[in-house]
């Protein structure tokens, strides 16, 4: 939950008090979703998020992950770029 809070502090940044306005969100949820979120509304943003609550776990923990093995430099990053 700690990580779902900082992770959209860091994505809606300029949007946090109207996050379905959010250029960068509405980019993440179309092609994580596959829907066309141009003109998503507030209660059609809220109601997404809920309807794919599991997809966005699984999306959070994986961004999570490579965060943390970015920051260790554990095994994500080895062999990348040599």
């Amino acid at each position: 939950m700690i990580y779902a809070l900082r992770y959209f502090w860091r994505t809606a940044r300029g949007y946090r008090l109207r996050p379905w306005r959010s250029p960068y969100l509405r980019w993440r949820m179309e092609t994580f979703f596959g829907v066309h979120a141009e003109e998503l509304t507030r209660g059609q943003f809220f109601r997404l998020l809920w309807r794919e609550r599991r997809r966005m776990r699984s999306f959070l923990a994986w961004a999570h992950e490579m965060e943390q093995g970015a920051r260790t430099g554990s095994r994500y990053r080895k062999g990348v770029g040599g």
